[in-house]
């Protein structure tokens, strides 16, 4: 995305924010920030950013090996409550690097009221694709059935946290920054984006204060029995009563979802199901325990309402990292000030962990944001100084076709849509299917479920990479 943006080129700007070859100055080039000072005769070339796009490509990968691969290494599944792995910083992955492109697109707006119909536009656009991907429409690889009870389709979901995200720092960009001041100095870099900041600070105090003084009373879970002819309900009572907790039962985010979205409309099968007092096999699935609580069987929604409003802090952090990308043009400035920035932030989240705040991908707490968001920035830095700096673009160039057609790969491969439709072409059993025997094919080779699995999914995601490569060949890039 290009900093200096007019109306007819935010328009183009697609979802998920990747890039379309029609456009010559995109929403990952950079060209010099304009000012009022005089421009020099001779002016740089434009500087493609493909480190942005390598992230993104990276981000998706990341997204399917956790997904495809976490059944059989449950150690990088998302944590069952408390605590990260490595599934638990794709979404803010994600997240960050659509702040980065927010920041590379809206630094001149030449009509405020129709960017904003456009970012309008593109966030219902993202939500709906994301109802119709994790509203439970499709049901995934393994399932040959789809369809959803509108009584129990889930509202919130992964693409659907994005488009909050993407519409909270485009809002703020376009609306709370002065883009009359010029960045000559660091109190200039303050005032510029002053407002901004201050709306990310009562974001994230809004998310603190109803966490840790929202009042959770009792609650009571309805619990069907769907293995006898009539279907029974009974209805347990969890017994809460306190202020604070961030335990499963009685955190303030499960309290909020039930009471605007209801339990049928939230996640069925929360991750704390993983957890020793929900699972005989944690940190994986498995039966329930003895003697578990009544709480194992409730839902959870991991993109819930009130998480998501400190998820959209992560989209700030990237965003900021997008300021640095548009005002400063020498690489060893860039690094060192976003150096300044995310080790500060790893640092804060590690000593608010020590301090007694958790790290939970589930309530997206304070310290996870600083931790994940601090990570994201150092990831980008390397690829930063790998991919643009050092030019070696060859051993990342699977990622980089990903990142320029992420938007098709994440629908397609890491929501099932494709394997699931593969998988509907069989040999007399659905079982006996070409996706299902690539992998037992590579577990008897390997002589081992876990490794051959591994294999597979690596497969599968050079196979997606290369399929971007094509499009990306053919001049084609899917987006809404």
């Amino acid at each position: 995305m290009s900093t200096c943006v007019d109306v007819t080129e935010e328009q183009r700007a697609p979802l998920l924010l990747s890039h379309s070859s029609s456009i010559h100055q995109n929403e990952d080039t950079v060209v010099p920030f304009s000012s009022d000072k005089p421009t020099p005769t001779v002016t740089a070339p434009n500087q493609r950013l493909a480190s942005v796009d390598v992230f993104r490509g990276l981000t998706v990968a990341l997204m399917i090996l956790v997904d495809d691969a976490g059944k059989a290494f449950p150690s990088i599944n998302h944590s069952p409550w408390f605590g990260v792995t490595l599934a638990d910083f794709v979404m803010p992955f994600f997240l960050f690097v659509v702040g980065v492109s927010v920041g590379l697109v809206y630094k001149k707006i030449s009509s405020k009221p129709s960017a904003t119909q456009k970012v309008i536009l593109r966030t219902i656009k993202l939500f709906l694709l994301g109802l119709l991907l994790q509203g439970g429409y499709f049901h995934g690889r393994g399932s040959l059935t789809y369809g959803v009870d509108v009584g129990k389709i889930r509202w919130l979901g992964i693409t659907q946290r994005i488009s909050i995200g993407y519409f909270l720092v485009s809002i703020s960009e376009i609306w709370l920054v002065n883009h009359n001041i010029s960045v000559d100095s660091a109190a200039a870099f303050m005032r510029k984006y002053s407002f901004q900041w201050m709306f990310s600070i009562l974001l994230c105090s809004v998310y603190l204060c109803l966490l840790y003084l929202l009042y959770v009373p009792n609650w009571k879970l309805e619990l069907s029995d769907m293995n006898l002819l009539d279907h029974i309900s009974v209805t347990e009572t969890v017994h809460c009563g306190v202020r604070g907790s961030l335990e499963p039962p009685c955190n303030a985010a499960g309290f909020v979802d039930r009471l605007i979205l209801g339990e049928h409309h939230m996640y069925q099968r929360p991750v704390y199901r993983r957890t020793k007092e929900c699972s005989v096999n944690s940190p994986d699935y498995g039966p329930l325990p003895p003697d578990s609580p009544t709480w194992c069987l409730a839902p959870f929604d991991p993109e819930g309402i009130l998480s998501s409003l400190m998820a959209a802090i992560t989209c700030f952090m990237g965003l900021h990292f997008g300021h640095i990308l548009v005002l400063f043009q020498g690489h060893r400035e860039r690094i060192f000030l976003w150096s300044t920035f995310f080790l500060p932030l790893l640092l804060t989240g590690y000593i608010m962990e020590i301090s007694g705040i958790p790290l939970s991908k589930a309530l997206y707490t304070l310290s996870y944001m600083c931790v994940t968001a601090g990570a994201s920035g150092l990831i980008l830095i390397i690829v930063y100084y790998i991919v643009d700096i050092k030019k070696f673009r060859k051993p990342t160039v699977v990622l980089q076709w990903m990142g320029m057609n992420a938007l098709i790969v994440y629908a397609l491969a890491a929501c099932d849509i494709f394997p699931a439709a593969v998988q509907g072409f069989y040999w007399r059993t659905p079982k006996n299917n070409l996706v299902d025997g690539t992998e037992a094919f590579l577990q008897i080779i390997f002589h081992s479920e876990k490794w051959g699995t591994l294999v597979f999914v690596i497969v599968e995601i050079l196979f997606w990479g290369l399929c971007a490569g094509l499009l990306h060949k053919k001049g084609i890039y899917i987006k809404l």
